[in-house]
């Protein structure tokens, strides 16, 4: 029964996590370019009394043993880096990345940190930033006197000024890895690369498996509301039921204590 307590309270407190990782994928159902996150679980040790295949006192083999396990714990938070609904906006630097792939950033720390927000701005020096004025990599800037900006799905910038001069200002370049799941969460749309990631793949987009660029869209969060809703509610009554085996032990231990009397 002391083992049921125990095994009872990890279940409440994998539950609860659960539920921090839904209440932050809902939080951020209208974020541009989030991708939601899964809770990954995973049991726990077993007391083994018997194993299966053990020869018993009467020589016979077992075809099944007995093994007590001690619970649950959380294993990892994944996230879930399939396609969001696209949005269209009508602003020209707003992009959107149809497939796999990463817009790059400066970090201003001298490294490089990923986003699939594609909602760009010119900042004071004519560069593309990004919200928090984080410059675009490979660096863009558009010319003075600039009236239409063009981005076509190969991640070609073009500019055209008044007389209808079209110049090519740059060529836009994603990132993809090999394990987008490896890669850190830093807030703020971004992402940093670590040794699960593996090392960024940079190139043009729609080569060698790196997706295409839609201009003026935006690629919005991958939460599915309902999904959300019924994950909550499955883990609520979860924590609820583990919650009654805590109750249930303690009300055997209580009987116990009484035989006694």
């Amino acid at each position: 029964m002391i083992r049921s307590l125990f095994t009872a309270a990890t279940g409440m407190s994998a539950q609860q996590i659960e539920q921090d990782v839904i209440a932050n994928n809902l939080a951020n159902v209208n974020t541009t370019g989030f991708k939601k996150s899964r809770a990954n679980f995973q049991d726990l040790m077993y007391q083994i009394y018997s194993k299966a295949g053990a020869t018993s006192s009467t020589g016979v083999q077992l075809p099944a043993g007995i093994e007590i396990g001690m619970g649950v714990k959380p294993i990892s938070t994944q996230k879930i880096f399939s396609q969001g609904d696209y949005q269209q906006t009508g602003n020209p630097f707003d992009w959107a990345i149809e497939g796999d792939g990463f817009f790059q950033l400066d970090d201003g720390n001298g490294g490089i940190a990923y986003t699939r927000a594609g909602s760009f701005k010119i900042n004071k020096d004519s560069n593309i930033c990004n919200s928090e004025g984080l410059l675009l990599t490979p660096a863009l800037s558009v010319p003075q006197g600039t009236v239409v900006i063009t981005v076509d799905k190969s991640g070609q910038v073009t500019a055209t000024d008044s007389k209808g001069t079209m110049t090519q200002i740059g060529q836009l370049q994603i990132a993809t890895f090999i394990n987008p799941a490896g890669l850190t969460s830093e807030g703020r749309n971004l992402y940093a690369k670590t040794d699960a990631s593996g090392e960024a793949s940079v190139g043009n987009p729609g080569i060698e498996g790196k997706g295409t660029i839609s201009q003026y869209f935006l690629e919005m969060s991958n939460v599915n509301v309902i999904d959300e809703m019924v994950k909550m509610i499955t883990g609520q009554r979860a924590y609820e039921i583990n919650s009654k085996s805590v109750q249930t032990a303690d009300a055997m231990l209580g009987i116990v204590n009484s035989l006694k009397r």
